[in-house]
């Protein structure tokens, strides 16, 4: 099991966000999510975006902190990788 996140780096809303993936499975993820208490709006096809409030909590209940590229790049070798279709 390893559930990942990258640092609070993306503004939005006037909030710092950070992505949480596993290079698993989603069932996992979905579950670390719904312990941590994320709601299940957060998922975005293949990880959550979480305010970067949760870094701290998401890392305290075993989350590993890698940086953004690293997440991709797990989430591509696991087959996880979900791309947003293009309008």
């Amino acid at each position: 099991m390893t559930i990942l996140i990258d640092p609070p780096l993306v503004p939005w809303r006037g909030r710092m966000w950070s992505h949480l993936a596993s290079d698993e499975s989603y069932e996992e993820l979905h579950a670390f999510a719904e312990a941590l208490g994320v709601p299940k709006r957060g998922f975005d096809w293949d990880h959550y975006d979480i305010p970067g409030e949760y870094f701290d909590r998401a890392v305290a209940a075993g989350a590993v902190p890698v940086r953004s590229r690293e997440l991709v790049q797990r989430l591509i070798s696991a087959g996880l990788r979900r791309r947003k279709r293009s309008a």
